[in-house]
């Protein structure tokens, strides 16, 4: 973490109650306790420092803003309205308020971008850095729920973007981080990243359209089924198949991959495709659509790709090449 000159206030100074009053103070919140649950869906999401982030090099006001946009995900991947989320910080003694207060602006500002109703916050001691614990909760409109079909045979599988990036991200990082650390902190030099600027957002301030249900439903189009790509392409293609007891067919000239990626694929030496399928941390969501809406969701929405299409159980999840050969997707 970088450290800054000014005062850092201990939070055996103010305790935790006040810390927590402190945080909510002018966001338009109140810490609502405890979250209603009595409708729609919850899920619940965890981070762990050392884990699944790297406080060298994750400022804490992006990973404020990932961390919920990692709760939210599943909540438009089954085509809900995000409603509420709770937080529960674990925080260590390497913390101070400021540190805190860095990451709940982040939260902030992606609970008020994706119009989120209640927030309610949680402190708790840590022995092992910064653990996040949270739930989010959502609603469905009546009129998704009313129209939504069963999953079928020939169902288009969409993307919600592309895939790959957020690795080659983290890539970028971690091949920094190792450099900074050979150096020795007297040494190191600040690296010049600006050309990695698209992977590097894609890895530490991942994205989702905040109005993307009331534009489906808008648009008339519903989804059979839907999941959160949060561990790679091939993870959640295999979920989707559990999950609707379908095979899937992924065909791969129609997997979106970034130049970016590839450019950096062809620097270090590594395969693109294999970043974009099992590389993770893309945070797309996916799902089917009955084929007679395509072409109505093919002219109104273009920031889906259609990547394939659901297929008999029998065949699997597998990957369609360019000529035609099938192979298996694999989860690595």
């Amino acid at each position: 973490m970088e450290q800054q000159n000014k005062k850092r206030t201990e939070f055996s100074e103010i305790g935790r109650e006040q810390a927590v009053k402190r945080l909510f103070e002018g966001s338009g919140f109140t810490n609502s306790d405890p979250i209603d649950l009595s409708e729609g869906i919850a899920t619940h999401k965890m981070m762990m420092q050392g884990v699944d982030f790297d406080l060298v090099y994750h400022p804490l006001k992006h990973l404020g803003y990932k961390a919920v946009i990692n709760a939210l995900g599943d909540i438009y991947a089954a085509f809900y309205r995000p409603k509420a989320l709770s937080m529960v910080l674990g925080v260590s003694s390497h913390f101070a308020f400021e540190d805190i207060a860095d990451f709940w602006s982040g939260v902030l500002a992606a609970v008020k971008e994706h119009s989120l109703k209640e927030l309610h916050l949680q402190l708790a001691p840590s022995i092992n850095g910064l653990q996040i614990s949270m739930v989010a909760t959502g609603t469905q409109t009546r009129k998704m729920a009313a129209s939504r079909s069963a999953p079928a045979n020939m169902d288009l599988i969409c993307l919600g973007g592309n895939v790959g990036a957020a690795y080659m991200g983290q890539h970028v990082l971690e091949r920094e981080k190792g450099a900074f650390l050979a150096a020795g902190e007297a040494n190191a030099r600040q690296p010049d990243l600006s050309k990695y600027k698209y992977l590097l957002s894609q890895y530490l301030c991942p994205e989702i359209p905040a109005g993307v249900i009331d534009r489906f439903v808008r648009g008339g189009f519903y989804p059979s089924a839907g999941v959160f790509d949060s561990r790679g392409l091939a993870d959640a293609v295999h979920t989707l198949c559990s999950r609707t007891g379908f095979g899937a067919k992924i065909y791969l000239d129609s997997i979106p991959i970034a130049s970016e990626t590839f450019a950096l694929a062809d620097e270090i030496g590594i395969d693109a495709v294999t970043a974009a399928i099992n590389g993770g941390d893309d945070y797309r969501v996916i799902f089917t659509l009955p084929i007679d809406q395509f072409e109505a969701f093919h002219k109104e929405i273009q920031t889906f790709d259609v990547i394939g299409h659901l297929c008999h159980a029998d065949a699997g999840a597998v990957l369609v090449t360019p000529d035609g050969a099938e192979l298996p997707l694999k989860e690595l």
